[in-house]
């Protein structure tokens, strides 16, 4: 522990030369640090550096206790997790949580290395129940991570973690079941997700799935939102990060704002990503 504080405050001079490591967390500016933070790291052009951004978000609410998030350059969202008698407390408390997680993704064992990837595949295959074989064989959920994690070789956890959410996008859609059953294989799959970013696009095309899924099951659009505000709370007061989870609301949401406006919702567009597009891909 000692050791990873020291990291820590070495990274803050080096990131942040002007500001005193010992009190960073103290500071109640911790929102102008936080952005402070992305800006360098945006000229060093270490990481996203097309996006150097920081947006808030504050749930409205007519009182206490207030929700704000935060998502960082690259799609990574936090939350505050204590209960805040404020906007602006609820704000600075949603920034400090995405700060500490920006400097811990600066730590050496924060980047997927070798041997990262060992130690990861490792546990997989210990949660799966797998073996270390399968990790070779890319037709398994073991050999996709392992995959995975090597097409991302030198990337911090922060830039994988928006290929993880896609992927746990189109699990949790039904999509990658789909795509098994056209027979596209995961290696091709992954290629394809891999050139794309999580946008409104994306959004829309798997709003319109859920869309789909309401009309054969009517219902489960209140259901799944349900569930993925009550996931959202939680791992919003867990201090996790929440981007699957936010996404998840926001693209039931955006299903059930199509349904009511417009009961005849239309199947996706040509341009928009599409199965058909996949298949074609190989």
């Amino acid at each position: 522990m000692d050791r990873t504080l020291e990291s820590l405050r070495h990274i803050i001079a080096q990131v942040l030369p002007h500001r005193d490591p010992a009190l960073v967390f103290k500071d109640l500016n911790v929102v102008s640090m936080l952005q402070e933070f992305w800006e360098s790291k945006q000229q060093q052009k270490a990481a996203f550096p097309s996006e150097g951004v920081v947006i808030y978000e504050s749930l409205p609410s007519p009182g206490p206790p207030f929700v704000s998030y935060v998502t960082l350059p690259g799609g990574s969202c936090f939350g505050n997790f204590q209960c805040c008698l404020s906007r602006a407390e609820a704000r600075r408390d949603a920034a400090k949580v995405a700060l500490i997680n920006s400097l811990f993704n600066e730590l050496p064992s924060r980047r997927i290395t070798k041997e990262f990837i060992m130690e990861s595949v490792q546990e997989a295959v210990a949660s799966t129940s797998g073996t270390l074989d399968d990790a070779d064989d890319p037709s398994t959920s073991v050999g996709a991570y392992h995959y995975m994690l090597e097409s991302n070789m030198g990337k911090t956890m922060l830039e994988f973690q928006e290929l993880m959410t896609i992927f746990q996008l189109l699990h949790w859609n039904g999509s990658l079941k789909a795509l098994r059953e056209t027979k596209c294989s995961r290696q091709e799959v992954i290629s394809y997700y891999s050139q794309y970013s999580l946008d409104e696009k994306m959004r829309s095309h798997m709003a319109l799935d859920w869309i789909m899924k309401e009309r054969e099951s009517p219902g489960i659009l209140s259901q799944e939102l349900r569930m993925a505000l009550r996931e959202l709370e939680e791992a919003r007061k867990a201090g996790q990060e929440l981007r699957f989870y936010k996404e998840k609301k926001e693209i039931l949401s955006l299903a059930l704002t199509q349904i009511y406006s417009d009961p005849d919702t239309s199947s996706p567009s040509d341009d928009q990503l599409s199965l058909t597009a996949l298949c074609g891909y190989h």
